[in-house]
């Protein structure tokens, strides 16, 4: 089976951003695909698994509990929680303008408070990491996040990134991972709102921290940070790698900086002799339904993922 019929044949999530970027499919045609994704397949499952007090697992970031339990035996956080699940729902391309999708926001920000001083979810809260997901996401379905932008603003460290641990332990060095999260926030608004100039200032210094460091090296050393940065996976969670960062500079629309030049590479070596990419290094932690067949299989997220990025390098 060719690879754009494998990738075809899946779920509408995948389905629908496959006709819009890989084929010649008529607009009405991934319109009506994208309304699918809160009808049927995952889209649909999550949308239902929604509780009476209009969260996820009763909770914004973890499970209602979570923080009196004992996790001893359990590996990684659980995304069963409001924020990842609206976060995959993004991913997926829901459509944000369906009546079940408003309703289900609606009731997130009438009711869902951060585990974090009770503040509303849309209001944000104390980490950075968590900031910049809920600001994409907020974007994504209209909701006034501008209170979230003024804080990463001021959060933005000397040395151009962001760190979730800066306010607890005053580090004055920037995190990978702090900052691809805040950035995609930014640049999702940057785009909604027209390009306010201090937020398009500061995410301009967020991608050079980036940039100078080749996406995954130390600027003191020059040793790759994390090995697990060069693996892919989805869903991305929290979590930094290569692909996930390219993607952001690929949806920049900007032309691609020849520093991105080695994580472009890694992307063509890890291109399996059937076209596919594999799924790489899941992110572990209780969830609702697994979205592929695990890790060293074929992956059509990764696929998906990885085809646009190097159509974006090759073409610009």
């Amino acid at each position: 089976m060719a690879v754009l019929d494998w990738l075809l044949d899946s779920d509408p999530a995948v389905r629908w951003q496959v006709r819009r970027d890989l084929t010649d499919a008529p607009p009405d045609d991934i319109a009506a695909e994208r309304r699918r994704v809160a009808d049927e397949g995952w889209g649909a499952r999550l949308l239902a698994a929604q509780g009476d007090d209009g969260q996820w697992d009763g909770g914004s970031c973890f499970p209602a509990g979570w923080w009196a339990a004992d996790h001893r035996g359990e590996r990684g956080q659980p995304w069963t929680p409001t924020l990842p699940v609206l976060h995959l729902l993004t991913q997926f391309g829901v459509d944000p303008g369906d009546e079940r999708v408003r309703y289900a926001v609606d009731q997130v920000r009438e009711k869902s408070r951060w585990d974090y001083d009770d503040l509303p979810f849309f209001a944000g809260e104390v980490d950075c990491c968590i900031n910049g997901r809920t600001l994409a996401i907020g974007v994504y379905f209209g909701q006034n996040v501008d209170g979230i932008v003024t804080r990463l603003l001021a959060d933005q460290l000397g040395d151009g990134g962001w760190n979730c641990y800066a306010e607890e332990t005053g580090s004055a060095n920037s995190s990978f991972a702090s900052t691809i999260n805040v950035l995609e926030g930014l640049l999702a608004y940057e785009q909604a709102m027209g390009g306010p100039p201090e937020v398009r200032e500061a995410r301009r210094r967020g991608e050079e921290y980036l940039l100078e460091r080749d996406l995954l090296r130390r600027r003191s050393t020059g040793e790759i940070v994390d090995p697990a940065w060069l693996q892919f996976s989805f869903p991305t969670r929290w979590h930094y790698d290569a692909l996930r960062c390219l993607e952001y500079f690929s949806d920049t629309g900007d032309p691609p900086d020849p520093r991105i030049d080695e994580a472009i590479r890694l992307v063509r070596s890890k291109q399996q002799p059937d076209g596919t990419w594999l799924l790489e290094n899941t992110h572990q932690g209780r969830t609702y339904f697994e979205l592929e067949d695990g890790d060293g299989r074929p992956s059509r997220w990764n696929t998906l993922r990885a085809t646009r990025v190097l159509t974006w390098y090759d073409q610009r």
